[in-house]
């Protein structure tokens, strides 16, 4: 699985409609709250939008919801996978991601055999409530090694400032959210993110 070294976050097809035609080559949509009808609409809309500008579409956590609307990846965190049907999700031919913040996670996720696994927080981060302290460049260095050619998603209050030494570390891609979804102005923002990337290319 080649994954695109910027993978931004975003939580509506608004939001992939607007940057994906900037350049974007992978995106994940992650909606936590909302009806199925609402998750079904924006799935569906976020991946004609992603199919047309040749971007990959990777669907947060709704596997059922992704499998039904033949996408062609989902993410999952800890808690997902334990209860997410993996044979369906491999049938369905869809690819796997999954989240993990420690050694014992990192081997439940290998254990499923993943298309690429997502290590975080990497740095202090306020899009998301967790427990698990900021990872490090360390931690990359030494997972990266562990897992070898599979690829490595670092996540976690990155910001484009960082990107260069997230990528240097041993990370595939880099995964951001407030970075550009909160950035006064996140078009040219996405634009300089492409730009900085291209290197890992």
């Amino acid at each position: 699985m080649d994954l695109d070294p910027f993978y931004p976050i975003v939580d509506s097809s608004n939001w992939i409609d607007r940057l994906v035609p900037l350049g974007i080559k992978l995106v994940q949509l992650r909606i936590k709250d909302a009806s199925e009808e609402t998750l079904r609409r924006e799935i569906a809309t976020s991946q004609a939008t992603c199919r047309k500008y040749g971007c990959q579409l990777i669907v947060n956590d709704h596997w059922r919801l992704a499998v039904d609307l033949g996408c062609d990846y989902v993410h999952l965190g800890q808690e997902d996978l334990a209860d997410a049907d993996l044979a369906s999700i491999r049938r369905a031919g869809l690819r796997l991601g999954v989240s993990t913040h420690d050694g014992a996670e990192l081997d439940a996720a290998l254990s499923v055999k993943p298309d690429y696994v997502a290590l975080g927080p990497v740095f202090p981060t306020s899009s998301k409530a967790l427990s698990w302290k900021p990872q490090g460049l360390e931690k990359i260095e030494g997972w990266k090694r562990k897992i070898g050619d599979l690829p490595l998603v670092a996540i976690g209050g990155i910001t484009l400032e960082r990107s260069r030494d997230v990528l240097q570390s041993g990370a595939n891609s880099v995964a951001i959210i407030s970075d550009v979804t909160k950035n006064s102005t996140p078009d040219q923002r996405t634009l300089d993110w492409i730009a900085e990337t291209q290197d890992w290319r």
